[in-house]
């Protein structure tokens, strides 16, 4: 009889958790102005609010930890990384930084030379945008059509649209300082992207003579995918198909607290040389010298034992296998997700889940705060609260064009009861979700808005006012 593998490590050290009574729950939530985000930690019984910096690191990694090298200037740590960046990705030369969204800020602060020049991207995640526009740019998204229907059939969904691409390319020449390419697509469900999709995009930028940068953060992820739905590339190893993507790209950033496996960290790379000493003297202003980037060395370690650690064939997959099982579980409840299940998370399509709820009375922050309230369970909205936008004429708000919350699953920290938990809330949460109400967005910054903004729930007759 056949049966499937359990997890590929056994637990050393363990953290207690505990679900607070539904009252103190309330008060939070309450007090939290419904954002998920002011939830305190200890708060929460089961966090899946992000896959990013939560990751439980391994006994080679703490070993690693321990080894660390402090010194301001040449850490011994920062060639352990700088030997483990050429090894896995291919890239000569790369800089250190604390976490992703400072490679972007410091890419985009330099590529950027005059507003309303484009990025294009299958889609951006929301610090990719915001540092896009912050910079003048227009983050543009052009995911092919698959990648905007949750159950659409399609082994990759977070391809990019090639003609699209080339008809924005003839467009905006001159106007497209660089082209990325998000792996795997979290705006969109965590769905891969193929090796054919990667080099197509990589030759039409290069006919365009348009840099070529990867968002690496769930890289390997993404190899296990190819390797398992890409025909052709069966035969080979993870760590051969990841190099063979790499290959393409001009440069690439990440955060390291994803495929990295570590709690802090990011890096970017780049074969331009004269690109790469701009940004080391940025980096220098904002982040410290370029041998350490804003990390201690042990976090430089910690980054470089991870990197390796992920493209381990046994451990990637269980962990892709894990975020099937969960996804195939909330199906089979009758919860609507975005299909097929992704590398690091499960997206339940609220739109579909709470039909009576309009996207701009905020479907998916309303079931983010469902999940809370029933079981102490964190996500996070990805809707029109984080990618909702307003009409450049008439500001009228305009919402997102799917309604999703991810559930996050971090690496090597929750076991498959926890997420049997999970789905048994959300069982719940069907069966009286025409109570659930919408929310209205009583305060909200410019920038990266959910973060930090603040809600209020509908009586039944209200009629939201987006701000």
């Amino acid at each position: 009889m056949s049966r499937a593998l359990p997890e590929p490590w056994r637990v050393k050290v363990v953290e207690k958790i505990q679900l607070l009574p539904r009252e103190e729950r309330e008060r939070l939530l309450v007090e939290g102005g419904f954002n998920l985000f002011k939830i305190p930690s200890e708060a929460v019984f089961i966090d899946l609010f992000t896959d990013s910096g939560t990751s439980a690191m391994s006994d080679w990694q703490w070993a690693g930890m321990m080894q660390g090298d402090e010194a301001y200037a040449g850490a011994r740590n920062f060639f352990h990384l700088q030997d483990t960046i050429r090894d896995v990705f291919g890239f000569p030369a790369f800089l250190p930084v604390h976490q992703g969204r400072v490679a972007e800020n410091l890419l985009f602060s330099t590529v950027l030379t005059r507003p309303g020049m484009v990025i294009p991207n299958n889609c951006h995640f929301d610090t990719t945008r915001a540092n896009i526009e912050v910079n003048g740019g227009v983050a543009l998204d052009l995911v092919i059509p698959e990648g905007r229907d949750s159950q659409a059939s399609h082994p990759f969904k977070g391809n990019m649209d090639l003609l699209r691409l080339r008809r924005l390319l003839v467009e905006e020449r001159g106007n497209v300082p660089l082209c990325m390419l998000t792996l795997t697509n979290n705006s969109g469900g965590g769905q891969p992207v193929s090796l054919a999709n990667v080099k197509a995009v990589s030759e039409l930028c290069r006919e365009f003579d348009v840099p070529f940068y990867i968002d690496a953060c769930r890289f390997a992820e993404n190899a296990w995918f190819i390797k398992q739905r890409e025909k052709g590339q069966g035969h080979k190893s993870v760590a051969e198909i990841v190099r063979e993507i790499f290959s393409f790209a001009d440069g690439c950033t990440m955060s390291a607290k994803k495929d990295g496996l570590a709690n802090i960290g990011g890096f970017l790379a780049s074969r331009n040389e004269g690109l790469l000493e701009t940004l080391k003297q940025r980096l220098i202003v904002i982040e410290g010298f370029p041998t350490y980037g804003g990390l201690a060395g042990r976090d430089l370690e910690a980054v470089s034992r991870g990197l390796r650690e992920v493209l381990d064939e046994n451990y990637l997959r269980f962990r892709i296998g894990q975020v099937e099982s969960f996804g195939a579980m909330l199906t089979q409840a009758g919860i609507p997700i975005m299909q097929p299940t992704g590398g690091h998370a499960v997206y339940i399509d609220a739109k579909q889940l709470l039909p009576h709820i309009p996207p701009l009375e905020l479907p998916a922050q309303a079931l983010s705060v469902a999940l809370y309230r029933e079981g102490g369970i964190r996500g996070v909205e990805i809707g029109s609260v984080m990618f909702g936008s307003e009409h450049p004429e008439t500001g009228e708000p305009i919402p997102a064009p799917m309604e999703l919350i991810r559930l996050a699953v971090p690496r090597r920290v929750f076991t498959n009861s926890h997420l049997e938990y999970v789905a048994g809330v959300l069982e719940d949460i069907r069966d009286q979700r025409h109570t659930l109400r919408g929310l209205r967005m009583t305060y909200a910054p410019k920038v990266l808005r959910h973060f930090t903004a603040s809600f209020e729930e509908l009586a039944p007759e209200r009629v939201a006012v987006a701000v």
